[in-house]
């Protein structure tokens, strides 16, 4: 069932979309992105092991969302380097087309 929904998602959102694991972390101040995924839930599946890894290196307030959505630019994004000085930073991705 997940391989026709999958099929069928692609063909409505097109080949570039696939599932995502977005993981954010204010300590350190980290965006992190786990994937590609064929499935939302093969997506979800996955993400505990991502959060036992940032809990055992120390990580906190771990927030996560599951999308379907492009490939990000870049898998891990440190806040810190990223954010430009008087600014904002610019997400990886976006969830809309």
């Amino acid at each position: 069932m997940n391989n026709l929904l999958g099929r069928f998602l692609a063909s409505v959102f097109g080949p570039s979309k696939a599932w995502w694991v977005e993981i954010k972390t204010s300590q350190p101040a980290c965006t992190y992105y786990f994937g590609p995924f064929d499935s939302e839930s093969e997506a979800h599946g996955a993400k505990g092991g991502y959060v036992e890894d940032l809990e055992q290196e120390g990580a906190q307030n771990i927030q996560m969302v599951v999308s379907l959505c492009r490939s990000p630019e870049q898998l891990t994004i440190t806040d810190e380097w990223d954010t430009p000085v008087g600014g904002f930073s610019t997400p990886a991705f976006s969830g809309q087309p």
